[in-house]
């Protein structure tokens, strides 16, 4: 198992997007947390198998409604979530 913190950038907000990742990693079996951040990229993070996580990458292309710009993956140090959860507001971060 490992994590992957994920930086999307594009039209990815009030699209539903947050939800159609959700929904994605639930279905794959890949847990934890997505966010909007206030300078309109996503941020996520993502716990799984090296080969799930792969898939779950190039199923993000997949969103309707989303216009995906750029994604941007760095392996993060293990994160052991519970599950796949949407954190409600915008995040301060920046990278």
């Amino acid at each position: 198992m490992k994590t992957l913190e994920i930086f999307i950038t594009g039209r990815v907000q009030k699209v539903g997007f947050r939800a159609c990742i959700r929904k994605i990693a639930s279905d794959m079996n890949v847990v934890g947390t997505v966010v909007n951040l206030p300078d309109g990229r996503v941020h996520i993070f993502a716990t799984g198998e090296p080969i799930i996580l792969e898939k779950f990458i190039s199923m993000i292309y997949g969103c309707p409604r989303a216009v995906i710009r750029d994604i941007r993956v760095h392996e993060s140090s293990f994160k052991p979530f519970n599950d796949f959860s949407i954190i409600k507001g915008e995040r301060n971060f920046s990278i």
